[in-house]
């Protein structure tokens, strides 16, 4: 990007799976205190809120939500669809859209940013997620009309670019429309394992994914529990992995990628 003096960067926190019932209650005061030491510019938190979508673990999950600075982005993820029981089939966001976020493909316009959620946890799909065709329309539309300059941000909590056996369903149709809106961020979770990397296509013009690690879960899959803090300036996306180390949050991996 040229032209005009450089501006100090956006920061974006990104917090994922905190599975709130089966999370470890000592490491959510430090994180508060963590991610409010950076003042973001924005906060999203990528899904997998609660562990099984419980009345008890979406209070508790709310009730840390409102300590997170403002403004706030929040997903679904396939554990804030509840399980085994009737409402799956029935009225399986219900609970989630009460206690945490009640539009399921939440929309932020800010200084500098224009953010998209979107609702990647089927009732009838449990683990690879699925975006509709109207959903991707939504990208194409919504991030696509974002004012020139502005950081265009999609969040869901199924990784997009993930191939095989596990990749999304409507996957395709997904990735076109970051690359017709001109995508800069793409942000997801669900693996509990921090990653970031620039999709390979176009050459040199993909999104930057940035998948967060979990912050606060008792599930941990090989990797400490972490967050991401994200710092956007007009050439370049900086990405931080913080880490926890005995209650305390600390720099991990980075990279950093041309705008």
């Amino acid at each position: 990007m040229n032209g005009g003096p450089r501006r100090p960067p956006l920061v974006v926190a990104h917090l994922s799976d905190l599975h709130f019932g089966r999370h470890a209650p000592a490491v959510v005061d430090p994180l508060v205190d963590d991610v409010a030491a950076l003042a973001p510019d924005l906060v999203v938190v990528t899904g997998d809120c609660t562990m099984r979508a419980r009345d008890a673990e979406f209070v508790q999950a709310r009730t840390f939500l409102d300590r997170l600075p403002a403004p706030l982005l929040v997903v679904a993820g396939n554990h804030d669809v509840p399980l085994l029981r009737p409402s799956r089939l029935v009225a399986p966001y219900d609970r989630y859209r009460a206690r945490l976020e009640p539009e399921l493909d939440p929309r932020l316009d800010l200084p500098g940013i224009r953010a998209l959620g979107l609702q990647s946890m089927p009732r009838w799909r449990w683990k690879s997620g699925r975006v509709s065709r109207r959903q991707s329309a939504t990208v194409a539309t919504f991030l696509g009309a974002a004012p020139a300059g502005a950081v265009r941000l999609l969040a869901l909590h199924h990784p997009p670019f993930t191939r095989g056996p596990a990749r999304i369903a409507g996957r395709a149709a997904l990735l076109r429309a970051t690359t017709a809106a001109r995508v800069d961020l793409v942000l997801a979770g669900h693996t509990h394992l921090p990653a970031s990397r620039r999709r390979d296509r176009p050459a040199g013009r993909g999104p930057v994914e940035v998948v967060a690690g979990t912050a606060t879960s008792l599930r941990l899959r090989g990797a400490p529990r972490s967050w991401t803090v994200i710092r956007i300036d007009d050439r370049r996306i900086h990405v931080e992995h913080r880490v926890e180390v005995a209650g305390s949050w600390r720099t991990g991996r980075t990279a950093a990628y041309e705008r």
